[in-house]
């Protein structure tokens, strides 16, 4: 299949075009839906566009647009795309040092925030922004520094009465080649390194995705796709616009602590999620059917069991195909009413998900595949395709996509979806490519039969004193596969052995020891530790000698992006965590010299 070079606002208004619900975007505020029709997001988003141009804003120059999910960050960023401004996406979870530096880095002419509290957040370091000539909030405004949303919706409506023609004249002049967004990651160390991305770089990532999906949008009309991961991160993003270029309206909710309450009520057909989000809603259904009686909690938990043991790969057996059958109307069934009836399934990226995750809710009947991809990859290198899930790969490449596994098991990449470098860093984006121009991922994985397995990042692979490599995210990965585990962080670098900080699941694990706990209590509770050694013990007992985990600390804190320990892509902060614990690690080492 040939894909063409295209530029992005050209394939969502592809998708406009065969939308037949009538709606294009809904968000939800205050607690209310808010639809926005087909007809009313095109004239918004030439309005804006008009806006932006009447500002100022010209082909090349960077808006910067630091903003909650919202059928407004959409009209922006289609309305920015299309006089071939360049969006620079800031999440609303970056601290404020970063967002200084991505405004003054990118050199940003405006900057767009969702409301006037957001704007208070940060007014001390917009001021030493030199380029920066407007300000817009999306929700108001009263403030005298701020322009409103919907004056720059009037300002540009007003242009295209005077010129009913420039809008198309500027769409014509942005070409595929032209760099669409500027997209900051923050990594797992130092600054923000500014992703520098076409509009064909994510166009035809788009297009090689659409075989990717458990649905034909030919046949499957209307279907509700549900969007809450951040629209500053490019799987979300790239997910958004593949969706709206297949004809299919984006609802975006309005706070995740309402996520499962949105689901019951809109009654989703497909959304792209975490595997925190899964491991969350699977530990929800246990502790549930933990807590029923008799042969209702007997049935439940055989239901779960039968669905953990679902095999994708696999032909099931006729016995397991009746026992399947059973388990779904007894049990699954049930399960997929309360997910709202209508959901197919979700793609789950940002990390991994382990083979567990992916057995469960594939076999309760919900079609559940997890991508694999970089911001500097447009984002997706591999997703298996429907009917060819393997647990615990992430699929085959995507068709336009060449994979390699270097000497030291590094992948490597090549593809329209790979950027062009990073902004302003010539020698960053040198280092990042191999002689002959394959991209380095800094994922060390393998290919088995085509399919592609990540087994851990490069940079996270560290040496034991006696020279054995630990990889620590499989640890992490087989230890999180627990219910009454919520979080690990596994540590050797330098030391004859491997220990981990472990953040226990409160409410699961809560209800396994004979008193009332509270979190303060958990590292002091002698059940819960044991509990927890019979977890790290299942885990030791899969893994070799130097791999296994000798020693463990229980933190009775969450590893969050506001306490600093995740980026916003929830990928561990190491370092962050390795300073922040030193104590508890170094005690965890000192029991051990004592004891030796």
């Amino acid at each position: 299949m040939d894909y063409e070079s295209r530029t992005i606002f050209s394939l969502v208004e592809q998708g406009l075009k065969g939308n037949t619900s009538g709606i294009a975007l809904s968000s939800k505020r205050n607690g209310k839906w808010t639809d926005t029709t087909v007809n009313d997001f095109i004239e918004r988003v030439r309005s804006c566009a008009l806006g932006l141009f009447e500002l100022g804003i010209r082909k090349g120059d960077r808006v910067a647009l630091h903003a909650r999910n919202s059928t407004e960050w959409m009209i922006c960023d289609q309305a920015i795309l299309s006089i071939g401004a360049i969006n620079v996406p800031i999440y609303t979870t970056q601290p404020a040092d970063q967002i200084k530096y991505i405004l003054e880095n990118s050199e940003a002419r405006v900057y767009i925030v969702s409301d006037d509290e957001m704007f208070e957040r940060v007014k001390p370091l917009s001021k030493s922004i030199e380029t920066l000539t407007a300000i817009i909030s999306l929700y108001g405004s009263g403030h005298k520094k701020l322009k409103s949303f919907d004056s720059v919706i009037a300002l540009g409506y007003k242009k295209n009465e005077a010129e009913p023609n420039l809008f198309e004249q500027l769409k014509s002049k942005v070409k595929p080649e032209d760099l669409a967004s500027i997209i900051y990651t923050s990594g797992t160390t130092g600054l923000p390194k500014g992703v520098m991305l076409t509009h064909n770089n994510i166009a035809s990532n788009i297009q090689a995705s659409y075989e990717r999906v458990p649905f034909d949008p030919d046949k499957d009309k209307n279907l509700k796709i549900l969007s809450f991961l951040p629209l500053s991160h490019i799987f979300e993003r790239m997910l958004d616009y593949m969706f709206m270029s297949m004809s299919y309206p984006i609802y975006y909710i309005e706070s995740n602590d309402e996520l499962i309450d949105d689901i019951k009520t809109l009654k989703p057909h497909f959304f792209g999620t975490v595997p925190r989000l899964l491991e969350k809603v699977y530990v929800g259904l246990k502790i549930k059917t933990n807590e029923g009686s008799g042969v209702k909690r007997i049935i439940g938990l055989w239901g779960l069991s039968i669905a953990e043991s679902y095999e994708p790969e696999k032909e099931p057996s006729w016995l397991n195909t009746i026992k399947f059958k059973l388990a779904d109307r007894l049990v699954f069934s049930k399960i997929r009413e309360a997910l709202g009836g209508n959901l197919i399934g979700m793609i789950s990226g940002g990390a991994a998900l382990s083979g567990k995750m992916m057995r469960f809710y594939n076999g309760i009947g919900l079609y559940c595949s997890q991508g694999y991809g970089l911001t500097e990859t447009s984002p997706v290198i591999s997703v298996p395709a429907p009917g060819d899930l393997r647990a615990g790969s992430v699929g085959k490449p995507l068709r336009n996509v060449k994979v390699k596994i270097a000497d030291d098991n590094e992948i490597l990449i090549k593809g329209p979806n790979v950027t062009k470098g990073y902004y302003k860093m010539p020698e960053e984006t040198i280092n990042v490519f191999t002689d002959d121009g394959w991209f380095m991922t800094g994922d060390i994985g393998k290919l088995d039969d085509g399919h592609l397995y990540i087994t851990d990042r490069k940079k996270d692979l560290f040496k034991l004193s006696t020279g054995k490599y630990v990889a620590p995210q499989y640890i992490e990965n087989k230890l999180g596969n627990s219910i009454i585990i919520e979080q690990a962080a596994v540590i050797g670098s330098y030391h004859p052995y491997c220990v981990a900080l472990i953040v226990p699941a409160f409410d699961s694990i809560a209800g396994k020891v004979s008193v009332k706990i509270t979190k303060d209590e958990l590292s002091k509770n002698k059940e819960v530790r044991r509990l927890l050694q019979d977890e790290i013990d299942k885990v030791n007992s899969s893994l070799p000698d130097w791999e296994q985990v000798r020693k463990f600390m229980i933190i009775d804190k969450s590893f969050t992006i506001e306490s600093g320990e995740l980026t916003p892509t929830m990928k561990m902060k190491r370092q962050i965590v390795y300073e922040k614990y030193q104590h508890q690690i170094d005690e965890m080492y000192e029991q051990e010299k004592k004891e030796a």
